[in-house]
């Protein structure tokens, strides 16, 4: 029987409190060693680089040739998928649109400042972006889903999906459902640091991208650091990682079956049940055998291994308020607020990037069809970035404009604060040497 990592938090020291803050990922430095050669090899080679990663690393037999996704495979996929996975797919499109359509910034908006000064912002698309879809440890449509739906509604005119072909060279058919059904239409058959790579420099095949966002590995964040004076990277979204807090409301069997949702995504994910009530503590505990017993092999094997390890397991503290402190101090990616009265607790809860309220709204109905994203930020990075949306997929560019009429106050003010500053020609282009060029007033 799997042993379970249970910590009761006051008997512990500042540096075992400061070890249950750390994710897998958190020291990569490892990995951006091993990835230089990688990305020097697809900046070179381009498609050969590609495509011999692709044999090498994910064992796939891709050629030069097979990179990008055909049509052909675009209609097979929806004869493999079954249709009620596609009607699943297409419920969770419908929601996620919808959601994200009520973020969409106005085009411009524009507030007069002072009689006859106006300043706004005006919302462009951003040209080209990659979406970064993960296999290793599964097929992901909803993550297809998640990144490629805010893109479209913000108008981003040039997308395209990269993801980690299959051992015989495919692509999950269900991701490329979900793209074709969410309006991507250009799919490449590359993962890992080489797929950072590709869309940061470009290849025979691969357009260059001026923005890769979604979740990866460790092998691809730490492509996406050693490329983010190249690309831009987005919000940093690595493996995944969730806190089950339960107050004594709720049976400790749910918290378990909640917290198994993360633990199953891989040895480097991160799962915590945070409760003050040891009642719920030990249900839990009793509980994962049972559900442990109902899934996949393999999916025990890694929940196992994350519940058992340094990044995951049950945390009983002291008191509702201790736990409060420890899930606003781990920041996690997302959060299960398991009671019966969520609202109870959520004015408690500054640091968290998805807060999933009560017992009917599990972690596998946000990250599905829910509505609101499911790329998150981890690795603590809630404390300032927030989940992907609409913004992500847009620039802004401040407007100002000024009268005629309003000029001479606003340049008096300007002329002053430029000498103060030291700044000449700041103050000439503000002063009676500029009156010479304009328009004489009637």
């Amino acid at each position: 029987m799997t042993r379970v990592s249970f910590h009761e938090y006051s008997n512990l020291g500042p540096d075992e409190k400061a070890m249950l803050l750390r994710r897998s990922e958190t020291d990569i430095s490892g990995f951006v060693e091993k990835v230089a050669p990688i990305l020097e090899a697809v900046r070179t080679e381009g498609d050969r680089a590609v495509a011999r990663f692709g044999r090498e690393l994910d064992k796939a037999d891709i050629t030069e040739a097979t990179i990008k996704v055909t049509d052909a495979e675009f209609d097979a996929a929806f004869k493999l998928v079954s249709e009620d996975v596609i009607e699943a797919i297409t419920f969770g499109i419908q929601n996620i649109r919808h959601f994200h359509e009520e973020q969409k910034p106005e085009a411009m908006w524009l507030k007069e400042i002072k009689p006859g000064a106006f300043a706004g912002d005006r919302f462009t698309p951003i040209k080209s972006v990659a979406l970064y879809v993960p296999r290793g440890k599964g097929s992901f449509p909803s993550v297809t889903m998640m990144t490629s739906i805010p893109a479209v509604v913000a108008g981003v005119p040039n997308l395209a999906i990269v993801t980690p072909p299959a051992p015989d060279g495919s692509v999950d058919a269900a991701t490329l459902v979900a793209a074709r059904l969410a309006g991507v239409e250009t799919v490449y058959k590359v993962g890992g640091a080489q797929a950072v790579a590709a869309v940061a420099y470009g290849t025979e095949t691969i357009k260059p991208a001026l923005k890769i966002v979604g979740p990866g590995s460790p092998w691809v964040v730490a492509a996406k650091r050693s490329l983010s004076g190249i690309i831009d990277t987005g919000l940093p979204a690595g493996p995944s990682e969730a806190i089950i807090f339960a107050d004594d409301t709720v049976h400790g069997g749910l918290a378990a079956l909640d917290l198994l949702i993360e633990a199953e995504h891989g040895p480097d994910s991160s799962a915590y049940l945070v409760t003050h009530s040891r009642r719920v503590a030990e249900e839990a505990l009793a509980a994962l055998p049972e559900h442990w017993a109902r899934m996949t092999e393999q999916r025990v094997q890694f929940s196992s291994a994350v519940l058992s390890g340094k990044c995951g397991g049950i945390i009983l503290t002291s008191s509702v308020e201790q736990s409060y402190d420890f899930v606003n101090a781990y920041a996690p990616e997302h959060l299960e607020l398991l009671s019966q009265d969520p609202f109870a607790h959520l004015g408690q809860i500054t640091e968290a990037a998805e807060i999933l309220m009560g017992p009917h709204t599990p972690v596998s109905i946000a990250n599905f069809c829910l509505g609101p994203n499911a790329v998150l930020p981890t690795s603590r990075w809630a404390r300032t970035f927030g989940p992907l949306s609409v913004t992500d997929f847009v620039k802004r560019s401040s407007i100002g404009y000024v009268t005629a009429s309003a000029y001479p106050e606003f340049a008096k003010h300007a002329h002053k604060l430029a000498e103060y500053e030291g700044f000449s020609s700041h103050a000439h282009a503000v002063s009676a040497v500029r009156d010479n060029y304009l328009p004489k007033r009637g």
